[in-house]
C-alpha cells in the first residue's frame, strides 16, 4: 500500500506525536515535587511479575503433550531457567541462557 505526500505525513506525525505523548505523560501527570499516588507504587510493583507470568503462559499455551516433542523443549528450557536462576539470580542470565538453551533443543534435537 502507498501513501501519498500527505497521507505520509499525517501518519508519521501521529505516531510521533503519539510517541512523544507516551514519553512525557507520566512526567506530566506525577510530577517530582508531589507524592506519587499509592495505587501507582503498587502496580509498579506488582505488573512486572504480572506481566513475565503473562508472558510464560502465553508462550506455554499451544504445547501438545499428546504430539512429538511431547513438550520437552520447553520443558528441558524452563528447568534450565529455574535452576540458573535459583544458582546465580541473574535474571538476564536465566532468560538468555533458557532461550539459547530452547533454540538449540529445537533446531538441532527435536
Amino acid at each position: 500500500m502507498l501513501f501519498t505526500a500527505t497521507q505520509s505525513l499525517v501518519f508519521f506525525g501521529t505516531i510521533s506525536l503519539t510517541t512523544i505523548l507516551i514519553r512525557f505523560l507520566p512526567f506530566i501527570l506525577f510530577p517530582e515535587n508531589k507524592e506519587t499516588p499509592q495505587y501507582i507504587t503498587y502496580l509498579g510493583r506488582v505488573l512486572p511479575y504480572t506481566i513475565i507470568g503473562m508472558l510464560v503462559i502465553y508462550c506455554l499455551k499451544d504445547i501438545s503433550f499428546t504430539e512429538t516433542p511431547y513438550g520437552l523443549p520447553e520443558a528441558i528450557s524452563i528447568a534450565a531457567i529455574i535452576v540458573l536462576h535459583l544458582w546465580k539470580s541473574n535474571t538476564f542470565l536465566s532468560i538468555g541462557a533458557g532461550t539459547v538453551i530452547y533454540m538449540l533443543l529445537v533446531q538441532f534435537i527435536f
